[in-house]
């Protein structure tokens, strides 16, 4: 038996599958298929093989790739099972993939003979663009070329496929005791994964549902309690046993992103607020770093703020628990979504305004130090979503005004998120969805999303990353119109702009020398000032075009004396460290 996986990359707001992230669907897909068929050949295609074999398609996000499979086309036509996994719950921004569109994937597919499965969080999300629901057209289209679509979890329906299809229920949904064969089996498909084995960087699972929705339902626009009623944590072994096993096979960057709380691992229910177990969160991360030492990062992703405000100690330990066991970079991310108390209680949101700044307080006094690849340790994120209902002209102002308030007492936030609300069938924001103020604010939203933009991301970022900083291991990832775009691997890794060509694929320690509203500017060190360019020399701190003029004239330096004597010796505090002569 010959199956293919397509990988079409998937965003959501509890789990990241977008290159370089490996998200976690093929992983379980692959480990299910296996698991039932130990014989079949299981080829990982993504996207971007299909536009590269069908269409030759170079946009940016696709120019700098070549196809993973060079025999995309024959393993189509060969394979018996054809599965795609797509969909895309929020809106995003990306820099070297673009997830795929059921429109396009249709097209692709439709010649093949093969046995058409279609998986993954399409159907939550949407399977045409980030943050907008699925449409009719598009379900009727995939309907047409999919012989089976899977609502609930895909590798529950493709094991029961493959063993006995008559059983295969596209509803189902698995246990975590199910799943542990799956990881482990399914790990080995990373080795098909086009940014491995350096720039690869797995998400994994630790919780299933929302441990606030048990207590007092969900916000009225999440999904995570549509489809899981419950809260699963899953067990500390397998977590520990997954990590070995990508680790056993190459895998060095890890993201435990695939939950709702971080904090909220393993709590115990107590209403609104579970109560943490930092004695959970410390076994886990120290299992990690024990199977997985030489690893170079550990991150997460979601937390609930009014969990670490209402539970400072525990918190803390289990903040200092991520800066002990992970690398620096790491960015928790809080769902305040509203800073009005209004809105708030109608869309029983998780955390107040309060409850948010004093969590944002507590993770800057424990995390914001720097680390060695140039970023704080620890730092929080914030998501807002503009629309909701109950918003009037005062929630905006409320809510930017929060951001002031952190802005100018001197905290630091990595970033802030900022989407529209998006009404998806079975929440409780569906119910009230005549309520929505997307278009009714349309004007309201976008101004104060440029005042965000503007007044607070911008100042925020020369806060968390100054002129001067060096950010190392950046990857150099894009080239477009003599610029390369590039990051460091985890979670939110800033975009930094170097303003000339690099090889690809290399990672380099960058000097940072200018911000933009949510990206940042740096040049690769050390820095030959005999031989680099005037464009990228002028970008050099206190180095302006004049003074470029008199390097260019005096060069070149037989000592670094003699460059200080030019530039201004005070210049040496800055560029001693990162310029070279040779």
């Amino acid at each position: 038996m010959i199956v293919a996986i397509i990988d079409g990359y998937t965003d959501e707001p509890a789990g990241l599958g977008v290159p370089p992230y490996l998200g976690i669907y093929p992983r379980y897909a692959y480990g299910a298929i296996k698991k039932a068929r130990r014989d079949a050949r299981v080829f990982y295609l993504t996207i971007d093989d299909l536009r590269a074999t069908f269409e030759g398609e170079r946009g940016v996000a696709t120019k700098n790739k070549t196809p993973n499979f060079p025999r995309t086309r024959e393993i189509l036509e060969r394979a018996d099972v054809i599965v795609y996994i797509g969909g895309l719950h929020t809106p995003g921004k990306y820099l070297s993939a673009v997830p795929s569109q059921v429109e396009e994937v249709a097209r692709f597919l439709r010649p093949f003979q093969g046995v058409k499965i279609l998986g993954g969080p399409a159907f939550m999300g949407s399977a045409h663009a980030g943050g907008t629901r699925i449409t009719s057209r598009e379900l009727l289209l995939a309907q047409s070329v999919f012989d089976h679509i899977v609502y609930g979890d895909l590798e529950a329906f493709l094991h029961d496929y493959l063993v006995n299809p008559s059983d295969a229920d596209p509803l189902r949904f698995r246990t975590y005791g199910e799943l542990r064969d799956y990881a482990l089996l399914g790990a080995e498909v990373v080795g098909q994964f086009p940014d491995f084995p350096d720039f690869v960087i797995a998400e994994i699972e630790t919780q299933r549902g929302c441990p606030k929705a048990m207590g007092i339902g969900g916000c009225s626009f999440c999904t995570e309690p549509v489809r899981y009623r419950n809260v699963e944590d899953r067990p500390i072994e397998d977590v520990v046993a997954e990590v070995e096993a990508l680790y056993t096979l190459g895998v060095r960057h890890f993201r435990v992103g695939r939950q709702s709380c971080i904090f909220s691992y393993m709590a115990r229910p107590d209403g609104r607020v579970p109560i943490p177990n930092p004695e959970a969160l410390e076994k886990l991360f120290r299992g990690i770093r024990s199977v997985a030492p030489g690893l170079k990062t550990l991150h997460v992703d979601n937390a609930n703020p009014a969990v670490i405000a209402n539970y400072p100690e525990e918190s803390v330990r289990i903040a200092k628990a991520l800066i002990k066991y992970g690398t620096p970079g790491n960015v928790v991310a809080f769902g305040l979504e509203s800073a009005d108390p209004k809105v708030a209680k109608l869309n029983n949101l998780n955390a107040t305004a309060e409850e948010t700044y004093e969590a944002v307080r507590i993770l800057n006094e424990v995390g914001a130090k720097r680390g060695p690849n140039g970023m704080p340790w620890l730092l929080p994120g914030i998501n807002v979503i503009f629309g909701l209902p109950g918003e009037r002209k005062k929630s905006y102002e409320l809510t930017f005004q929060f951001f002031k308030r952190l802005l100018d007492d001197g905290l630091m936030v990595r970033r802030i998120n900022i989407r529209q609300v998006v009404v998806f069938p079975g929440t409780p924001l569906w119910h009230m969805r005549d309520r929505v103020r997307t278009e009714k604010h349309k004007k309201l939203i976008q101004h104060y999303k440029y005042k965000i933009r503007h007044e607070i991301d911008l100042p925020m970022l020369r806060r968390v990353v100054p002129v001067g900083t060096i950010l190392r291991d950046v990857r150099a990832e894009v080239l477009e119109n003599g610029l390369t775009y590039g990051r460091q691997i985890g979670s939110y890794p800033l975009i930094v702009g170097m303003p000339k060509e690099v090889p690809l694929n290399r990672f380099y320690d960058v000097l940072i020398v200018g911000h933009g509203y949510r990206s940042i500017t740096g040049v690769p060190v050390p820095i030959n000032v005999n031989r680099e360019s005037p464009r990228v020399l002028q970008y050099l701190p206190g180095i302006g075009k004049k003074t470029v003029v008199r390097v260019l004239a005096e060069r070149p330096f037989g000592s670094k004396d003699e460059f200080f004597r030019v530039v201004g010796e005070e210049k040496r505090k800055t560029l001693g460290d990162v310029i070279t002569l040779k």
